[in-house]
């Protein structure tokens, strides 16, 4: 008889999370706008960056990264000792559940939120809760209502993703104030293709409950190196840093994503570019009869009539060679999020989607837009 060890109450409650397509059988010429890349990747800065790590492979990174939380806090103007680190921003959520929510406590969050606050709540035995949004935006109302006295994390993306919509910094105050035993924690993975938004970094100078992450995977291109980062008070800065791996960034990412940083002519060509491509974007489909709610990030989220249409597309797309996501996983089971990709890329996206809403319409199947 087999003795079957069981894991932790909540692990098997995860759900595999499964990131964007990436290939098509049979073809190798698929375009990728399925998981928000950016289309014109790092920056020469970044690549060269990279290149030299690679002679001192043979030796263990800094731990404390104090050279990619200098760049950081040049940049953002923060204090480099209240940043921390992580493989992702993703693992900074990770470290967040791990260190301050766990069996007996709740982590909140909204229908339509980043899949990983789900799991990482699990993972640390904590009950994961989920409140409505108001036609795809965090309603925070909402999340003051959901909140108990078991509430410890409350993670809002701004902006969001899959939708792209977001909210403003006053209401993300008033949520961290009504919610005093809890940390507000501002995913902002897409705050640098806002116009003068600090992703939340001012609240979480001045609040004693309010956490924000970022990322190098979106806006800089360095998803391939897995690097994010934190910042927040110095007390919580420093418990995450206690479970904090000491190696956990290896040279490449830790060097990458410092010359990344510093880049800011790249940076600011790439927002550029995805406001121009992500407006044209979103009309053409609009024409089309795709509507999509105004984005603030690097994508757009599609929406159909009902799910078989929306998938019926996806199809159609990638007959042609167009990978984009599917997101009935985040409750969006009749929208297609689409990644801003170059102008090429849109153009295609656009002739394949038009000519796919033309097609339902003459074969009569009632393909029209949802309100």
């Amino acid at each position: 008889m087999t003795n079957v060890i069981a894991p932790q109450p909540g692990i098997m409650e995860i759900a595999l999370y499964e990131g964007g397509a990436a290939k098509i059988a049979g073809r190798t010429d698929a375009i990728k706008l399925s998981s928000n890349e950016n289309p014109f990747g790092p920056s020469d800065k970044a690549r060269e960056a990279v290149i030299r790590a690679a002679h001192s492979l043979h030796r263990y990174p800094n731990t404390d990264h104090a050279g990619l939380r200098q760049a950081i806090g040049e940049v953002h103007g923060l204090d480099p000792d209240r940043i921390i680190c992580g493989v992702g921003s993703d693992e900074i959520i990770h470290f967040l559940c791990q260190a301050y929510a766990g069996p007996g406590t709740e982590v909140l969050f909204t229908e339509h939120g980043f899949l990983m606050y789900r799991i990482s709540a699990h993972a640390a035995g904590a009950t994961p809760v989920e409140v409505r949004e108001r036609d795809r935006v965090t309603d925070i109302d909402a999340l003051i209502a959901g909140a108990t006295k078991r509430t410890r994390l409350i993670f809002v993306a701004n902006p969001n993703n899959p939708t792209g919509t977001m909210v403003g910094l006053a209401d993300l105050e008033r949520l961290a104030r009504a919610v005093p035993q809890a940390i507000l924690v501002v995913d902002a993975a897409y705050a640098e293709y806002v116009d003068d938004y600090d992703g939340g970094a001012e609240l979480a100078t001045r609040l004693p409950n309010v956490v924000m992450t970022r990322t190098f995977s979106k806006i800089y291109g360095l998803g391939g190196l897995r690097v994010g980062w934190g910042y927040g008070p110095r007390e919580i800065i420093d418990v995450l840093n206690r479970i904090r791996g000491p190696f956990n960034l290896s040279v490449a990412a830790l060097d990458g994503a410092e010359a990344a940083m510093r880049d800011r002519e790249h940076i600011n060509r790439c927002r550029t570019e995805n406001a121009r491509m992500r407006a044209w974007l979103a009309e053409a489909l609009a024409e089309k009869g795709v509507p999509s709610d105004t984005s603030c990030a690097n994508f757009i989220l599609a929406r159909f009539a009902n799910p078989e249409t929306a998938d019926a597309c996806d199809e159609a797309l990638k007959s042609e060679g167009v990978l984009v996501r599917r997101v009935p996983g985040y409750g969006l089971p009749n929208c297609l999020r689409i990644t801003v990709g170059d102008e090429a890329s849109c153009r295609r996206v656009a002739h394949v989607i038009g000519k796919f809403m033309a097609d339902r319409a003459n074969a009569g199947q009632g393909a029209g837009q949802t309100a």
